[in-house]
């Protein structure tokens, strides 16, 4: 029997459904698992997403964007195919995408973590005959430690940067990441300033219910400090400053004066990986799966055939065809989450 999902040069296309699953080249029909920029692109006509995710999408593609949404577990028809939308516990908005035709089911779960953060709906894992999965951290190396220690580790680097009148400069992605940050920090500790990448993004998760402690601009500490008698660097000492890699060595930084930095990321696993970022520390928090997670959330699908679409590919079709599965990968342009805006996208 003939594959429903199969990779053409515009991206993963459902062959009896004519759509394609966050493409990466124009397309007439794109069904989004979720807004990063790997996997959301401009220039398609038509888009179906989460509701969840509505908001963030159209604040990075563009409010005019041709742009449908189904609830989580709403299902529609098309072309034959029931498609449905399934919590993928990445980020706002992320989404599982279920398709059944003829008695067969298949699903392309976008990215995904099975850790519970308060940012966004868990992870449901979803019963399906093929399971298309990304792989990011797909070997035994990446574990990761309970997401409350590492917010714990952050506080106490901030609270005794905040002690030595500096300020905490935390690099960590736009979407997703800050927020999530955000949720599980101690805001008691100091103000909190976020780059104007950030901010907007706060902005959309606070309308969808999630919650996060105050921020402030630049532009806003700035006159806080003033009013405060605290101008220059001094206006941000004890902050906690969180900021896009891409800021990094920049103008935009300098203005912190004295301050520490640090980097959070699934990478900073890797040793080596600080010290080429240049950084005073780094903290292992990841939005994706870890290796004990990829095959926990594999195995609760039930599959028997498993698609790898990008990341760590081939130890993982090794280890899946170790264990008894029919398992391949498709060749893909998704990667890891950066804060570039699309070209032709609205930041």
């Amino acid at each position: 029997m003939d594959d429903m999902v199969v990779v053409r040069k515009q991206g993963l296309y459902c062959v009896p459904g004519d759509f394609y699953i966050d493409p990466w080249q124009p397309v007439a029909r794109a069904v989004i698992t979720h807004a990063h920029a790997d996997h959301a692109r401009v220039g398609h006509a038509s888009y179906l997403a989460a509701t969840p995710g509505a908001g963030i999408l159209r604040a990075r593609l563009g409010q005019e964007i041709a742009l449908d949404t189904l609830d989580y577990g709403q299902g529609v028809t098309h072309n034959g195919v029931r498609l449905s939308l399934h919590p993928a516990g990445h980020v706002l908005g992320s989404a599982q995408l279920r398709m059944e035709h003829q008695g067969r089911v298949w699903v392309a779960s976008g990215d995904y973590k099975l850790e519970v953060d308060g940012t966004c709906t868990p992870f449901e894992p979803v019963r399906c005959d093929a399971f298309i999965t990304e792989s990011t951290f797909g070997m035994p190396i990446y574990r990761w430690q309970p997401q409350a220690e590492v917010f714990e580790e952050i506080n106490r680097w901030w609270r005794a940067n905040a002690g030595a009148g500096r300020a905490s400069v935390l690099f960590c992605y736009s979407f997703g990441k800050a927020q999530r940050i955000l949720h599980g920090i101690d805001a008691d500790i100091g103000p909190i300033v976020c780059h104007g990448a950030v901010e907007p993004l706060n902005r959309l998760y606070r309308q969808a219910g999630v919650a996060l402690p105050p921020t402030l601009s630049v532009a806003q500490a700035t006159e806080l400090g003033a009013q405060a008698g605290r101008r220059g660097a001094a206006a941000f000492a004890g902050a906690l400053v969180l900021a896009p890699p891409s800021t990094a060595g920049s103008t935009w930084i300098r203005r912190f004066g004295d301050y520490s930095d640090a980097f959070a990321s699934g990478w900073m696993r890797l040793r080596g990986t600080r010290r080429r970022r240049g950084v005073d520390r780094g903290f292992v928090l990841s939005d994706h799966a870890d290796w004990p997670a990829l095959q926990e959330a594999i195995a609760a699908t039930g599959a028997p055939r498993v698609i790898v679409t990008h990341g760590q590919v081939a130890p993982m079709v090794r280890w899946l065809r170790q264990n008894g599965l029919d398992a391949g990968a498709f060749n893909t342009e998704y990667g890891d989450e950066d804060d570039a805006v699309p070209e032709g996208a609205h930041a």
